[in-house]
């Protein structure tokens, strides 16, 4: 990862769950099978560059296999 999350993620929301999860069948052949979500939700981060920032961040998740693949989809400040 190229960012390190400082503090909690806030304002979680679910995007897509279930079959919407477009990468559902890529994600269980990466990870193992679960109940994969698409959630979003922002954090304050800091950078390799060492700069923090509050940022949106995606990713996914399943119960017993955790978060995974987390990227940044907007700089908020």
């Amino acid at each position: 990862m190229y960012f390190e999350i400082i503090g909690e993620i806030e304002d979680m929301e679910v995007i897509a769950k279930g079959p919407s999860v477009r990468e559902r069948a890529r994600l269980a052949a990466q990870f193992g099978w679960g109940r994969w979500r698409k959630l979003k939700g922002r954090a304050t981060i800091r950078l390799e560059s060492g700069a923090t920032c509050r940022v949106e961040l995606h990713w996914y998740e399943a119960h017993g296999i955790g978060r995974r693949k987390l990227k940044i989809k907007r700089f908020l400040e």
